[in-house]
């Protein structure tokens, strides 16, 4: 049985930091996609950051670009998202999101984030 959970949101003023962590069990480590999408109620859902745990590939919506790092830690079965220079807009629920390659070996491009497997039931982020 696979489950995500995030934690690590709050409330922070314009241009402060959070460190958002995803603990997820369950789930081979070792073979992973991993994101982070973000959604306001009413609003679509927004992919942020995905890497992949075996190979280079990390990428991030232009929002998050130079602003925001995805990392993966198998040895504890964490996903992390360090945000910083945060803005207003910035604000949401923040949700981890994972699942394996394809039979192909590849992940789904940060605009797909939110259609991987599995996902937590977020953590709200607010910046004022």
């Amino acid at each position: 049985h696979v489950q995500l959970v995030e934690s690590g949101g709050g409330s922070v003023q314009a241009g402060g930091s959070l460190t958002l962590s995803c603990t997820i069990s369950g789930f081979n480590m070792q073979n992973l996609c991993g994101g982070w999408f973000r959604q306001a109620p009413g609003t679509e859902r927004e992919g942020v950051a995905v890497l992949q745990q075996r190979g280079d590939f990390v990428q991030y919506a232009d929002s998050a670009t130079g602003r925001f790092v995805i990392s993966a830690d198998g040895s504890k079965n964490t996903v992390t998202l360090r945000m910083n220079s945060l803005k207003p807009e910035d604000t949401d629920k923040y949700y981890c999101a994972a699942d394996h390659p394809t039979p192909a070996g590849l992940c789904p491009g940060v605009e797909r984030v939110a259609d991987l497997g599995h996902s937590g039931p977020g953590t709200q982020v607010t910046v004022s």
